[in-house]
Parts: structure tokens; sequence; C-alpha cells
């Protein structure tokens, strides 16, 4: 068994944390010692399980996956060293990044749970309430500190409101899940516009012409099968108002979200409910009697005060725009090393930040990567973050260092070029390990890599590709350019592998504009599909100008769609029987769903 020994040269609050978490694990022992003897029930100790980020897969019996939280997307080497064992040890020999910056283990034996929980305290990490009706990972900007267009650098905030929430009594059963998201600047990376509480870094002058810093605090976002765009709650938020303003966000949600159903559970429903004029009158009517609450979290975060929050630059030198930035890169270098710097390199003048990004194919890493990764940070004396492409960013690099960190990543296979961009695919864990789940969205992910590779496609710059495996948008596929759901079809009384292509999604400038339907098609034809929507977009685009604007003088998805109706074809299965085959499957397609632990 593990053995956990607390730093004595910690902070105070840090040895708190410590202490807190040894009690959490120790319960989750408790508990599911009584489970196995039939103490305790099921349905009461799934929420007990979910609330500590242990997820079960839809292969049924003790298979677990485990969440990891890593707010704002930090990792450390050591914390890098230690998933390389734990995927090893407990999983199956690889590690998953999430869109929400966490990493995920699959296949755990569940009564091995508390001794991997032992381990992740060891360096600092928890998995409680990575899941379940709980406030979720605090994500952040992963170039937070590092972009010149920064009003903010967010890091200390995100993790201000990481230590807040968690083991919060107000967020131990919500009535649904409730997201957090920081974004330096209206740009976005940190995609707030469609989280329950989204914070972006903003400024303005008073009337003394003095420009003072603050936020923009947009709420009730949401993806799902029914996508919701954040609202602003006000114009301005100063710093000593954000973090009373996010409790009492999460306050108006636990006393007004819907406990009887929970298809209809999400802050987004409450706007609908009850009307956004009188939702946003709660939330500013408690945060300004929540003083004289004794868990009143005003004032300027001491963490904030510790770690600073001064931005890289403000719009300043320029930027390799990689990311949300809405200008599209070209990718023209003749060598794999120049076409890796021009497309995954982001350079901020303002403090002469110099990031690279590590490619992490479908959020994948082995655990042979996980160690070669956390020796390259120690070796480059970087900072590491994940992002939530499903990749990884080295920060603070200089410019001498960059020929030797893509030689590093090359040799692991993660200096592909275009990282965040068009062959960087997206996806949820699919059909693969989730109840609900009916389609392989995973295997259909890596195939339009394949197909965009093949087709030479795959460094078109300025295209992205997400795919859920239901409705649910676990893969965010209402929210980029090119997204797929899947769904069960039927075609010549066979049961067949579908999707709905979406097109036109964006995030960015404050707004969010969600992606609509295009057509629906067999699940083999989606590669082709992309293949050639990207080929239109590369030979057609005028200069700088993105996909949404193209799609937008085209016509829209419908007509975009439109053009591509001949792959809405199921050939009879004496002809082509892969059709009636899921991707990465054997044997013939069926639509199979568990029990949901999503809306327990």
């Amino acid at each position: 068994m593990p053995v956990i020994e607390i730093d004595p040269d910690r902070s105070r609050a840090t040895a708190e944390a410590a202490e807190e978490q040894l009690a959490d694990i120790a319960k989750f022992e408790t508990q599911l010692g009584r489970y196995l003897s039939g103490d305790l029930d099921e349905d009461a100790f799934r929420v007990f399980r979910l609330n500590n980020g242990i997820y079960g897969q839809r292969q049924g019996g003790t298979s677990q996956m485990v969440r990891v939280k890593a707010p704002w997307g930090g990792v450390t080497a050591e914390q890098l060293d230690l998933f390389a064992r734990l995927a090893d040890d407990y999983s199956r020999g690889w590690g998953h990044i999430t869109t929400r910056q966490n990493i995920q283990f699959h296949f755990v034996e569940l009564t091995r749970v508390p001794d991997l929980l032992r381990e992740l305290a060891s360096v600092g990490l928890t998995s409680r309430e990575a899941c379940g009706d709980t406030v979720r990972n605090v994500q952040g900007c992963h170039l937070a500190g590092a972009c010149p267009h920064e009003v903010l650098d967010i890091t200390a905030w995100a993790e201000a409101a990481h230590r807040h929430f968690l083991r919060n009594p107000l967020g131990q059963r919500l009535p649904r899940k409730f997201k957090i998201n920081f974004s330096g600047c209206a740009t976005d990376c940190g995609q707030a516009m469609f989280n329950d509480a989204g914070v972006i870094a903003s400024s303005r002058t008073l009337d003394n012409g003095t420009v003072e810093a603050g936020f923009k605090v947009f709420v009730a976002g949401g993806l799902g099968a029914n996508p919701h765009p954040a609202l602003l709650l006000e114009p301005f938020t100063a710093k000593e108002d954000l973090m009373p303003t996010l409790e009492a966000i999460l306050r108006v949600f636990e006393q007004t979200g819907n406990r009887k159903n929970k298809l209809r559970a999400r802050l987004k429903w409450v706007v609908d409910e009850l009307g956004w004029e009188t939702l946003q009158d709660r939330i500013l009517t408690i945060r300004k009697f929540l003083v004289a609450s004794s868990s009143w979290p005003g004032g300027v975060p001491t963490v904030v005060n510790e770690w600073g929050d001064d931005p890289a630059g403000r719009g300043t030198g320029e930027i390799t725009p990689v990311g949300q930035s809405g200008v599209p890169v070209a990718i023209r270098g003749t060598t794999p090393q120049a076409r890796w710097e021009q497309s995954n390199v982001v350079r901020g003048a303002a403090k002469g930040t110099v990031s690279a990004y590590a490619w992490a194919r479908l959020g994948d890493i082995t655990s042979a990567q996980f160690r070669a990764l956390a020796s390259i940070q120690r070796e480059f004396n970087a900072d590491v973050r994940f992002t939530n492409r499903q990749n990884l960013v080295y920060r603070d690099l200089t410019e001498e260092q960059l020929p030797l960190l893509y030689e590093r990543l090359a040799a692991i296979d993660m200096a592909e070029a275009g990282a965040e961009l068009s062959r960087d695919v997206v996806a949820c864990p699919g059909a693969d390990t989730c109840n609900l789940a009916v389609t392989q969205s995973r295997g259909l992910a890596a195939a339009i890599g394949e197909a965009l590779e093949a087709a030479g496609l795959a460094d078109v710059p300025g295209v992205r590709t997400n795919i859920s495996g239901c409705t649910n948008s676990c893969g965010q596929h209402h929210a980029f350019d090119i997204g797929f759901y899947g769904a069960e079809r039927r075609a010549h009384g066979r049961s067949a592998p579908g999707y709905q292509m979406l097109l036109g999604g964006y995030v960015g400038d404050e707004s969010i504009t969600f992606a609509e339907r295009a057509l629906r098609l067999p699940a083999k034809n989606a590669p082709e599909a992309v293949v050639r929507v990207i080929g239109r977009y590369a030979n057609e685009r005028d200069a700088g100008e993105t996909f949404h604007m193209w799609l937008a003088r085209n016509g829209g998805a419908g007509e975009v769609g439109a053009t591509l109706a001949d792959l809405d074809v199921f050939p009879e299965p004496s002809v082509d029987e892969s059709y009636y085959v899921d991707f990465g499957e054997t044997g013939p397609y069926e639509k199979v769903l568990g029990e949901s632990e999503c809306a327990v």
C-alpha cells in the first residue's frame, strides 16, 4: 500500500488540503468495504463513487475509469512520472487527456482504487469531484501568462476558484454538474462561452483615465443535445468581486436547478424556466449580501497575491495564431521541423515568452511517452499544461531550445505539425468505454486523421473537427468548425453506425456560434465528407478567410451539406458489409446502451 508523507515545509493551507485528501481516501476505502459486503446500497455507492471521480464503464463489473483533476491544465514532471506508473500498474498502458484538462485512466479494478488515490495524493493530485453533480475541474487557458493578447494571467484566479470550491459544502450534491472556465482575453482560448460560469479577463477605463483590469463573467452556457450560449452577467466585474460572484452563481444554481428531471437540470435550463432577468437579479442580489456569510470569499485571493496575475502583454508584439485565434496559420515549411515550428510554436513578444505544443494523438499518452515528457520538462525547466484539445504545451522556453525540443518530441512521436489545428481531431471516449455512446467516436477520429493525411490536407490550417459518440456533446461537436455525433441508422433491414454532420461552430470574441446540421451519413463515409469539405475550403478560401466566413459565403451548413448528399447511401450488406461494422469493431454493429452515470 502506498505510504503518503506530508512535507513539513509545505504551507499550512497545502498541508491542510493533504490531510483532507487522506481523509477522503480513508472514507472511500470504508464505503467501498461496506458496498462490497452488501451493507451500502448500489445507488448510494454510485453517487459516492462519482463524487470521488470514479466512473463506471460500459464493460460493467468492477472496471472503472478514474478521472484526475488538473486545475487550469497545470502538470509537473513528478506528476507525469506518476501517470506513467499508473498507466502500467493500474490501467492499460496509457492515459487520456480530456477536453476539460483532466487525465483519465480506464479499466482500473475497483478494489485497487484506494491505492491509486494514495498515489495521486503523494504528488498533490486528486480525483475528488472530477465526476458527479459537483463543481468539476476548473479550466483555464493553457497559454495564460504566455499570450500577448491577455489582459490578466488568469492562472492564479483559476487556482483560487479550484481551492475555494473543492470540498465546499455548497457543491457536494448539486442538481447537476457545474463547470467553471477562465480565459485571459476575448479570444477565449479557455472556451468560457459554453460553461456554467465563464470568466474572461477584461478592462475598463475609469473617469480619471486610468485602466482597471478585471473580468467579464458569463453565465449558463452549455452544450449537450440543446446548446445554450453563455450570457453576460454585468458589464464589468471587479477583481475583489469575482470570487463572490462565482459563489453567488453556484448558490442560485443549487437553489433553483431542477432536481426532478436530470435532463433539464443544468443551469442553462434555469434561464428558460425563470427568464434571464430573474436569474441575473438573483445572482447579483445574493452576491450583494454574501458578505454576511461566514464563507464570503471576497477580496483578492491569497494565491493571486502570492503568484501574481500580471499579463504577458495586451496585444503587443506578434503571436503565432495557434489556438482559438480567428486567423489561420500558414504552414509553408519544407522540413518537418520547420513545419512544426510554424504551426506549433507560440511567441508572446511582450515578455519574450516562447511556447510549443506537443501533439498527443486522440489525447492518448503511453506510459513511455509520459516518462519522456517528464524528462523533457526537467531538461528544459519548462512549465507544462494540458490543453483543452487534448495536447500539452511546453512554456517558458527560449528560441535556442526549440531545435532540441523538436528532436526530443519527434523521438516519441509527439512532434507532428498542426497540433491544435486541422490534423488534431478531438473525440470523446465513445463506445469504447462510455455507457451512453452509440458509435466508436475514437475510431472515426483516427479514420478522419488518416484520410486527411492521405489526401494531403492534414496541414490545412484553421479547421477543427470534434466528434461525440452520442448527442451529449462530450466531444464538443457543436462548438467547432466540423462536428459529428453518433446515431444508429437503419438500412436494408440492418442496424448500422451513422453520424450527424454539423458545420460552422465558432468560439471567440466573447461570443459563440453553434454548428448547424449539414447532413446525416454512414460512419464509413464520414472521413470522405471531411476530406471534401476541408479540400473545398483549402482551394476556395480568400486570403485570411476563416472557415466560418468561407462557410457563410457558400450558403451555410445546409448548402455545403447538400453537395455531400451522395455520401448518405448504404449499399446492400451483400455488396459491402463494412458499412454495417463500426470503426475498430469486427462484428456487426449493434446499438448497446448501458445505464447512464452522467445523470445519477
